[in-house]
């Protein structure tokens, strides 16, 4: 059976930020797919201790009065979350991220925050994960427009209801990378493990050339890292 004809699980966080090494978690969905429909959805609301921006607050809905009165600690939050994934894992069932590197990057940031088992074990790799921005940058690179999650529902045809609440998200992503399986059989026909290698190194190059145009319109821009699915912690 090909990887997008069996159990997928979407993951999304909806943060303080932008920044992974600094934002906090505020929402997480957790959503198993099975031929592109939900069969079972986890969602958490944290108190992330810390003010949400109201420029954030705009996009995902949750003030901070909101996550004080009704979130759960952050702590306990992010332990269970981070369980979550992990279960997937090693089962091998594939954890479907938009954006990989941002969000199992804050996650694995917060762990370490509150002096959680990181992420990772030392010595362990993440995954599989499928990231439908890296496989779509890859496989339509010279398309134009952005490569938001919005953006690629359009393309392939994904009906997104409430773009930036974190279910809505990790379903959306689920099927966007369905949607990517059928229309790329690089992608569609590829073993789990191979196209999890593949991605990395897809990113890789990315982030490379991405490096190379900052840094002609600056040449002291910060380098992109390069590292798939999840950044090396600071």
């Amino acid at each position: 059976m090909a990887w997008h004809e069996d159990l997928l699980v979407g993951f999304d966080l909806e943060t303080t930020g932008t920044d992974p090494r600094q934002a906090r978690i505020v929402t997480a969905a957790v959503t198993e797919v099975k031929d592109g429909q939900p069969v079972r959805h986890r969602a958490w609301l944290a108190d992330p201790g810390v003010p949400i921006p109201a420029e954030t607050t705009a996009i995902h809905g949750v003030s901070t009065a909101r996550a004080a009165a009704e979130g759960r600690p952050a702590p306990e939050v992010v332990a269970e979350i981070a369980d979550a994934v992990r279960g997937y894992w090693a089962v091998q069932v594939p954890v479907v991220v938009y954006n990989a590197p941002f969000d199992l990057t804050l996650l694995d940031a917060e762990l370490r925050r509150y002096a959680l088992p990181p992420l990772v074990a030392p010595g362990g790799r993440p995954g599989p994960v499928v990231d439908p921005l890296v496989i779509d940058r890859a496989l339509d690179k010279y398309r134009r427009g952005k490569r938001t999650l919005e953006a690629a529902c359009a393309v392939y045809g994904v009906v997104l209801d409430g773009a930036h609440d974190a279910g809505a998200d990790a379903l959306a992503a689920v099927r966007v990378a369905r949607a990517l399986a059928a229309r790329f059989p690089e992608a569609g026909s590829a073993d789990l493990w191979d196209l999890h290698e593949a991605q990395g190194g897809w990113y890789a190059a990315w982030a490379e050339d991405f490096t190379s145009w900052l840094r002609r319109q600056d040449a002291g821009a910060e380098p992109i890292p390069g590292d798939w699915p999840l950044h090396a912690a600071a």
